[in-house]
């Protein structure tokens, strides 16, 4: 038995199967579309990430909630009582709330729990970035790491965590504040694909402006070229808003430049999709740093 469990939430969008070969525990999130509450399960048993973009794409709007404190400790607390640390992995401070509740209940059940260690971690990412650390942990975990060098090796190295994506409808990022009306209106009037990436402090930032969509995919690659330490040897991840196409072309460019280890392809779960739209495509790697 692991003497310490890692959890960490649905916006991590790790694919069922990779869940259970990591043996990590996932808190679903939850997010709300068509005045109807749904809960963020990875084997999209209540709404499937297809069926969720589709009604994006008919005009239908989504709304996202935090996980409360009350949650965390549902998950959390039989841990420790079987005598097991937890250390949880969440979604950026820098976008959420959630991380705030869970470092709140860490405190806690700190107070409660004195022989047992509570961790919780700021990924400062979102998306499959957030599953790449939880990947690594679960790497460490694996080979003999301890918690506290789980803990130490994660926030030492997350600022290395590249993020690299872009939208197909720039309507989603409008609604989210990331641009304005009248940029979004014209941008998509002109074809442009913004390029964006998730900084040091975990916020989303837009770089480039890129005119048609290969374009765009295409720049996603020379990020990585630019900054990868050695591709050769790393997990790579890709994460998709229905676009299925598109990021196997994205896979199959890193694997002809770059030789990579392997990669692993998942969409975009709702909570994430709900303020980044279809369309989307991320690339997650490790590299020299985040820019």
């Amino acid at each position: 038995m692991n003497e310490y469990e890692i959890i960490t939430d649905s916006t991590a969008d790790l694919s069922p199967k990779l869940i259970e070969e990591l043996d990590v525990q996932v808190i679903p999130m939850t997010f709300t579309i068509g005045d109807v509450s749904y809960i963020n399960y990875p084997d999209e048993r209540e709404l499937s990430s297809h069926d969720f973009y589709e009604r994006l794409r008919g005009g239908e709007t989504s709304t996202t909630n935090q996980i409360t404190p009350a949650t965390f400790t549902e998950y959390f607390e039989p841990v420790l009582q079987s005598g097991r640390d937890v250390i949880y992995i969440g979604f950026s401070s820098g976008l959420s709330g959630t991380f705030n509740n869970a470092r709140l209940t860490a405190e806690e059940l700190s107070e409660k729990y004195p022989d047992r260690k509570v961790f919780a971690v700021d990924s400062l990412a979102a998306s499959m970035g957030e599953g790449l650390l939880v990947y690594h942990a679960a790497q460490m975990r694996k080979k003999g790491a301890s918690i506290v060098e789980v803990r130490d090796w994660l926030t030492e190295n997350r600022g290395r965590l590249a993020h690299w994506f872009t939208v197909d409808d720039l309507n989603h990022l409008k609604r989210g504040g990331r641009v304005s009306g009248a940029a979004a209106l014209v941008g998509t009037m002109l074809g442009i694909k913004p390029v964006l990436h998730v900084d040091s402090e975990g916020h989303l930032i837009p770089v480039e402006k890129i005119r048609g969509r290969r374009q765009s995919l295409d720049a996603l690659i020379h990020h990585m070229e630019l900054a990868a330490e050695e591709p050769e040897k790393q997990m790579i991840f890709v994460s998709h808003g229905d676009s299925p196409e598109d990021a196997e072309y994205i896979a199959k460019q890193v694997r002809k430049i770059f030789h990579v280890k392997s990669i692993e392809i998942n969409p975009i779960g709702p909570v994430i999709g709900t303020h980044s739209g279809p369309g989307t495509i991320a690339l997650f790697y490790l590299g020299k740093n985040r820019d």
